[in-house]
């Protein structure tokens, strides 16, 4: 699916600004057909934003099922004849969108864009109504997957099996945008290097016939000189001297996509930026343009105060700026595929980026890093993560490549976040995904993400997949108070892995919790002191286990969280402040991270 973009064929018109919302608990919108005139008894919301922290009211925080947005939009004139696209950039956690009075589009999953031809639907020249509804109810076949408890009092509750906030709403941008009648649908690269040239394949998916239309493909370099071009819908550009993309070295080169008529006008345009490079796992190395790579860095949240999950690219620039600051070259799309502005911005900033489904709570013997009673729970099964979710979760993942393939910092997909990796169960559940996923994309390696009751004598997965991602919590959930213990279990464990499987390993979470301010002259959890001391443990440790190929600490940011007795005002791991003010930890990662480059 390609994104709204302003060319000589194409225009686009942001839907952002303040949209009319309305809560509906009781479902009753879709009965009544609030779509079909302007929203009662609404107020005032901007989107992109999570609804759930706009309003000092826990009725809208915490609520559970529909939510309406509406808005009205001038159509030009001028785009009469014009096929014009209604595009969501995500709608969390599913949607149905109507344009004036007809329902256009349903979509299931957060994080992920949908749109709809609406050329039919709209009237060019006049005002229109767009209305969509939002549901953020989670089950056993979402992806991510909870529970929604209905209690004797009326109350609907949500319960869910993540240690974040479960933000809802438009988060994203919202598009109206046109192409011509007969357009270009969809463009793939993927691209190699010997020695100094670099070779782009590419291939342009169109709604043309063949014997009528032509396609023709330029590629550009940074300075706007054409490097090569070629006539066809499918082919190879070869670029001599090749400025190849690089972890540090964001440089793109831009290929061109037009369509021609066979008289010679130009019928449809379209830009897709292009990062020459390559990515590999060779035995236990993760090598980019063939040179071992070692990823510095952090697991992260889409997370402010107020907006929520919203984009922001004030926040998003100023967020690299500081990973940059501390000297970190990757980060991880925890737990969700992130606005896909971030990873625009990664490609041009050149920070490696593990690209991750929204599957995460995949594991009832685990809850957010908070263990329970040691009671086994059946995770597999017909009642809860079963044939329904698999098939939410495939879709999850075509999505997701089918969105970020173009874009040369994604490096590696994950398809889960901390699942259950145990059960005889799990092995059937993650082999069709790990086959889907390198089907649609074999250029990549493929992971997801281990927690710490899967050791490699427990996994039945491990196998499946081309890298080892752990997550791992001695010292804090596992431990707490407990330094040397931390780093002789965490020594013996990694040395197990790296015995075990001839894969890299990253750690992908690792931290504790830390109150900013708290201090102490003898360590103990939650002071700032601990968490350095904590972090300097695990990289002692790495620094011993020649298989370990990536340190990211969980997390870059504090974020909010459900309440509850374990979060005070949220998950406190983060190095920064949600305010992003540095905690002790960040000068020590600074100088670590520097002191290596």
């Amino acid at each position: 699916m390609l994104r709204p973009q302003d060319g000589p064929t194409r225009e686009r018109r942001s839907l952002g600004g303040l949209w009319s919302f309305r809560l509906d608990a009781e479902g009753a919108g879709r009965a009544e057909g609030w779509w079909r005139s302007q929203l009662a008894g609404a107020v005032d919301i901007p989107v992109p934003a999570s609804y759930n922290d706009i309003f000092p009211d826990t009725t809208v925080r915490d609520h559970v099922g529909d939510v309406w947005y509406q808005t009205r939009v001038w159509v030009p004139a001028g785009w009469a004849g014009e096929r014009t696209v209604l595009r969501f950039d995500a709608a969390t956690h599913r949607a149905t969108a109507w344009v004036n009075d007809v329902e256009v589009a349903r979509h299931e999953g957060g994080y992920t864009p949908f749109e709809a031809d609406v050329t039919a639907h709209l009237r060019p020249g006049a005002e229109n109504r767009v209305t969509v509804v939002v549901n953020n109810e989670l089950t056993w076949e979402s992806i991510p997957p909870g529970r929604v408890e209905e209690r004797e009092d009326g109350r609907r509750v949500q319960h869910y099996f993540f240690d974040f906030f479960n933000y809802a709403g438009l988060h994203r941008p919202v598009w109206l945008y046109t192409t011509p009648p007969v357009h270009i649908t969809d463009i793939t690269v993927t691209t190699s290097l010997k020695d100094t040239t670099g070779f782009v394949a590419y291939r342009v998916d169109s709604t043309a016939q063949a014997d009528e239309h032509v396609v023709r493909v330029s590629l550009r370099d940074a300075s706007g000189a054409e490097v090569h071009a070629a006539t066809g819908a499918v082919g190879t550009l070869r670029i001599e001297d090749v400025h190849p993309w690089a972890p540090g070295d964001g440089y793109l080169y831009e290929l061109e996509a037009t369509l021609w008529s066979t008289s010679g006008d130009l019928v449809d345009s379209y830009r897709q930026s292009v990062g020459v490079r390559t990515v590999e796992v060779r035995g236990k190395e993760f090598l980019i343009n063939g040179v071992p790579f070692y990823f510095k860095g952090f697991g992260k949240h889409e997370d402010a105060a107020v907006r929520g999950r919203a984009h922001d690219d004030t926040l998003m620039v100023h967020d690299f700026a500081l990973l940059e600051w501390t000297g970190a070259n990757s980060i991880r799309t925890s737990h969700y595929p992130y606005a896909e502005e971030v990873l625009d911005y990664a490609d041009r900033q050149g920070v490696v980026v593990i690209d991750e489904t929204a599957a995460v709570g995949l594991n009832l013997n685990i809850a957010g890093g908070v263990f329970g009673s040691g009671r086994k729970a059946s995770t597999f099964s017909p009642d809860t993560v079963g044939e329904s979710t698999l098939r939410t979760h495939l879709q999850a993942v075509r999505e997701l490549v089918a969105r970020d393939k173009n874009h040369p910092s994604v490096v590696l997909w994950s398809i889960a976040n901390e699942p259950d990796n145990v059960q005889p169960e799990a092995r059937d559940y993650f082999a069709p995904l790990a086959a889907e996923a390198r089907r649609l994309d074999p250029s990549r390696p493929v992971a997801y993400v281990n927690a710490l009751m899967g050791k490699p004598d427990e996994c039945v997965v491990t196998d499946l997949f081309d890298v080892v991602l752990l997550n791992r919590y001695y010292g804090w959930y596992f431990g707490p108070d407990d330094l040397a213990a931390a780093e002789t279990e965490l020594e013996a464990e990694l040395r197990q892995w790296a015995a075990a499987h001839d894969k890299p390993i990253v750690i992908t979470e690792y931290g504790a919790d830390t109150y900013p301010g708290l201090r102490s002259v003898v360590p103990s959890p939650w002071t700032e002191e601990y968490q350095t001391e904590l972090l300097d443990v695990y990289h002692r440790v790495f620094d011993r286990v020649d298989a370990v190929v990536g340190e990211q600490v969980w997390n870059f940011a504090d974020f909010a969280t459900a309440p509850g007795v374990f979060r005070v005002d949220g998950n406190k791991k983060g190095v920064f402040t949600r305010e992003r003010r540095p905690k002790g930890a960040a000068f020590s990662l600074r100088a670590r991270w520097r002191k290596a480059d």
